[in-house]
């Protein structure tokens, strides 16, 4: 691909991203009123559903998005997602009713899942993983996720107050339709044409245990109690899905998640971290803004923009870590200056009290940005150079599917210590009672509320520390026999023997028709080993 190509199939990424991600959490903001006109009696009961429709179907169609990828080419199956977001954007705009909104929004998971891991392919593709340019824009890509994630409840937040709600799924199609045509059209990626087995049987196990466990998340401890027959069934299906699915891919001649990957330290170590981090960032963000709440008595829609101090930090240390790329700072290096940094964030947002200073506040949720933003789109490069080639697209996916995963257990990990830390502090023994609560019981409520959310951040901080011993781990390098997810090796890659090896052919001579044994003129001859 020329230079300018390759600028707008960059900018083509960093905008589908930024649509994927603004989608997963941009109805939370505007709930209220899609209640008030779809179903005004029954709407607010269906509300969890609505929001976890979107994700729930992203993350289950996230490892079957890997192959395709390998198999059909990862461009092929970019058009795909993007159609399949726009149609279910289409749909939840016209929709009439809650169960046809809920509905519609996994048709625009399905597309979602594949835009926010799909999306990271097509970055690696473009050019070569170890190449500046892709490091960079894998580091952007990062860095435009965080903020989405960020500014997705302030951006629906302001659709709701100031058009229709519909606006929120309606500005999806101009945006998206021009990234269809603008990709169909510049996108020129490697493709090398070898067909690969789908195992949709791995695939459906996959998709059915990761919605079991996150239908443990979403309602354990909130719908249901954790010690319910409903819960408990979810977690045991979930368990005995796991294993088969585990089963499957020993078993299956292409596996949807081959084992021997696991082979890799880089990518062990980097689906890892990837899952840690992902416990403590949607861990951190949810009690950041159920903080705010109740123990700051700071309205929803107000509270949304302490989410700003976090964005502005993913982009700020993002596009600092994506030029320190360019010039030799490796993934490594940026994956434990980011953790650390969220550690410290984290631990500081702990000794927060019901009376500490919001510009305080704010000051840590901007240091807090500024963890994650070095960490995010990094380990998935690092992951990407260190993948064999023909599994890219599995790679990518599943530091996705990882880091999802992640984010459902750390919120439904936190939800539960601070249930218990409260009932055994707090007056009234749940937090759903501080707003109703007057004087000095509410005085007392927020005082236990404030020291049992920072028990929470305590916990959110122990996790990263975790995350950053696992990172002084990681090998920036590919190991050897892994291979690379570079699209062509170095042009003098063939023709320059190695050092120390024996250049005396043991066998026949091989043909050379492109004539790549031929040295330049003025260099000693050699053979080909």
């Amino acid at each position: 691909m020329t230079p300018a190509r390759l600028r707008i199939g960059f900018a083509v990424c960093l905008v589908t991203m930024l649509l994927a991600v603004l989608d997963t959490n941009i109805v939370s903001a505007a709930t209220v009123p899609i209640v008030r006109e779809l179903d005004p009696l029954h709407g607010v009961d269906r509300i969890p559903w609505l929001i976890s429709a979107f994700s729930l179907a992203a993350t289950a169609a996230l490892p079957l998005y890997g192959k395709l990828c390998d198999s059909l080419g990862a461009k092929k199956v970019f058009l795909g997602a993007v159609a399949t977001f726009l149609l279910g954007s289409a749909l939840c705009g016209a929709a009439q009713s809650m169960e046809q909104l809920i509905a519609f929004r996994a048709v625009q998971g399905l597309g979602g899942g594949g835009l926010m891991s799909v999306t990271m392919v097509v970055l690696a593709q473009l050019k070569g993983p170890g190449q500046k340019g892709t490091r960079k824009g894998a580091g952007t890509g990062g860095l435009v996720a965080g903020a989405g994630m960020a500014l997705g409840p302030v951006v629906g937040g302001l659709l709701a107050d100031h058009a229709d709600w519909r606006w929120i799924f309606y500005v999806n199609l101009p945006v998206g339709i021009a990234v269809l045509i603008v990709s169909a059209l510049a996108l020129k990626l490697p493709h090398h044409g070898e067909r690969h087995r789908i195992d949709f049987l791995g695939a459906a196990l996959a998709a059915a245990f990761s919605t079991a466990l996150l239908l443990v998340t979403e309602w354990g401890g909130r719908d249901h109690a954790w010690g319910s027959p409903v819960i408990l069934g979810l977690f045991g299906g979930a368990v005995a899905l796991l294993a088969l699915f585990l089963w499957r891919q020993a078993t299956a001649a292409e596996p949807l998640l081959p084992l021997t990957m696991f082979r890799i330290p880089a990518l062990r170590t980097g689906f890892a971290v990837q899952g840690l981090v992902g416990v403590a960032m949607m861990g951190s963000l949810v009690y950041v803004m159920i903080y705010l709440q109740l123990a700051r008595g700071i309205a929803p829609t107000s509270a949304s923009l302490f989410m700003i101090p976090i964005a502005l930090g993913i982009a700020a240390s993002g596009l600092l870590t994506g030029r320190l790329a360019a010039r030799g700072w490796s993934e490594k290096a940026a994956v434990i200056s980011g953790t650390a940094c969220a550690a410290v964030a984290t631990l500081l947002l702990s000794a927060n009290g019901a009376d500490t200073d919001l510009w305080v506040v704010r000051a840590e949720l901007l240091l807090l940005g500024a963890g994650f933003g070095q960490t995010l789109g990094q380990l998935i490069v690092l992951v990407q150079q260190s993948a064999p080639h023909h599994q890219l697209g599995v790679a990518t996916t599943g530091v996705r599917f990882f880091q999802t995963l992640g984010s459902s257990l750390g919120t439904a990990f936190f939800g539960t210590v601070l249930a218990r830390v409260y009932a055994d502090r707090g007056p009234g023994g749940s937090t759903s009672a501080i707003p109703a609560l007057k004087g000095e019981a509410h005085t007392r409520a927020v005082d236990a509320f404030s020291s049992s959310i920072g028990v929470v951040f305590l916990c959110s901080a122990g996790v990263l520390v975790l995350a950053l011993l696992l990172a002084s781990r990681l090998r920036a390098d590919a190991p050897a026999g892994a291979g690379r997810t570079s699209v062509r090796p170095p042009d003098d890659a063939v023709a320059r023997p190695r050092e120390g090896t024996d250049h005396r052919s043991t066998g026949p001579a091989r043909p050379d028709p492109a004539g790549l044994s031929r040295t330049a003129p003025g260099s000693p001859p050699h053979e080909l080993p």
